[in-house]
């Protein structure tokens, strides 16, 4: 009886693009992904920028729901301000799995 040939499952199989986060530049793991929604869900916007968690929760420390709604609808807009311009410096050269606690900014308070 003559076996079957094997066949190389990894020859056709193309890994996927990683995603690149808008904010910093780095690859975006599985694990750190975040949707953002570029205009609040909570004030009817629909549309989402995948981003990592520190850079998305970075900017809702930073900023009101308003704030976002009215001064910060897209992310050129964001990286304009800078405070989210001097983070994302930072965070740049942390690897992708990156992730440490984000404090709300003490001009929200």
């Amino acid at each position: 009886m003559t076996r079957k040939p094997r066949y190389d499952v990894v020859s056709w199989y193309e890994q996927p693009e990683p995603e690149i986060c808008p904010l910093c530049g780095r690859d975006i793991p599985q694990d750190q992904r975040d949707e953002h929604h570029l205009v609040p869900k909570s004030r009817g916007g629909r549309q989402t920028q995948s981003l990592h968690r520190i850079c998305h929760r970075q900017i809702h420390a930073l900023f009101s729901e308003a704030e976002i709604e009215k001064s910060f609808p897209t992310m050129d807009a964001l990286l304009e301000h800078p405070e989210i311009r001097k983070f994302a410096a930072w965070v740049a050269k942390k690897p992708p799995g990156f992730y440490d606690g984000t404090k709300r900014s003490n001009r929200r308070r």
